[in-house]
C-alpha cells in the first residue's frame, strides 16, 4: 500500500515515515499545503495522513477541496488540536478519522489498517483468494498445502505487492498500478522489478499464485 504523509514538523515526519516503511508501506511526504493539494492526485494513495496545522495553506482547506475534487482516499487527520469543535470539523469536511497528537505508532497503524479495509470492502485483517490468506497485522501469507496451512513470511517489497493483487482478487493490476502502489516516488525502479518480486513470491507459495494476464498485468485468481 501507498501513504502520503502531509506533516510540516520534520521530526515528526520522519518517525513516521520510517515507522510505515519499515511495515511495508511505501511513503511520500510532504511539509506544506499547497504542494499536497495535488499530490494527493498524482499517484494511486491508499491512506493520506493530514496535519491540519500546515504552511501556505491549512489542512481543513486542503481537506475540503480534495473532497470537492471527488478524492475517495481514505484520511486520518494528525494533529495537536483536541478540541471537540475541531474533530468535529476535520470529520465533516471528509476525513475518515482523527487522532491527537501525540500518538503511539502501534494505534495509528492500527487506524490505517482499519481505514483502509473499510475502504476496500474488508471487514478484517485477513485477506483471501480462497486459496491463500494474507495477514497484514503480521505480514505472513497461510497457504494450504497437502492439507496442512502453512504460515509464510514474506520480505516488505514481497507482502506490499501482493496485498495490493489480493485487494480485490480476480482484478488485473498493470505494471505501473503495481509500482505506484508498492514504491515511493524518490525510489528508482529497475525495469524488471516486479517480476522479480512476482518470482520471489511463487517460490515461496507456488507457481499459480500470481496469474500473467499476456499484454495486461498481474492478478490472483479469486477462488469459486
Amino acid at each position: 500500500m501507498r501513504i502520503l504523509v502531509v506533516e510540516d514538523d520534520l521530526l515528526i515526519q520522519r518517525a513516521i515515515v520510517e515507522n510505515l516503511e519499515h511495515a511495508s508501506y511505501a511513503v511520500d511526504a510532504v511539509d506544506n499545503g499547497e504542494d499536497a493539494l495535488e499530490m494527493a492526485f498524482d499517484a494511486h494513495y491508499d491512506c493520506i495522513l493530514l496535519d491540519l496545522g500546515l504552511p501556505k495553506l491549512d489542512g481543513v482547506s486542503v481537506l475540503t477541496t480534495w473532497r470537492k475534487r471527488k478524492l475517495s482516499c481514505p484520511i486520518i487527520i494528525l494533529t495537536a488540536r483536541d478540541g471537540i469543535d475541531d474533530r468535529v470539523l476535520g470529520l465533516d469536511r471528509g476525513a475518515d478519522d482523527y487522532l491527537v497528537k501525540p500518538f503511539d505508532m502501534s494505534e495509528l497503524m492500527a487506524r490505517i489498517r482499519a481505514v483502509t479495509r473499510r475502504g476496500s470492502g474488508n471487514t478484517d485483517s485477513l485477506l483471501t483468494n480462497g486459496i491463500i490468506t494474507l495477514n497484514q497485522n503480521t505480514h505472513e501469507a497461510i497457504i494450504n498445502k497437502e492439507g496442512t496451512e502453512q504460515n509464510v513470511s514474506l520480505t516488505a517489497r514481497e507482502f506490499a505487492l501482493l496485498e495490493a493483487l489480493m485487494v480485490r482478487p480476480g482484478t488485473v493490476l498493470s505494471r505501473d498500478a503495481i509500482e505506484q502502489r508498492i514504491y515511493s516516488w524518490d525510489e528508482e525502479i529497475e525495469s524488471n522489478a516486479v517480476e522479480y518480486i512476482i518470482h520471489t513470491i511463487r517460490k515461496k507459495l507456488g507457481n499459480d499464485v500470481i496469474k500473467n494476464v499476456r499484454g495486461v498485468g498481474w492478478k490472483v485468481v479469486k477462488k469459486v
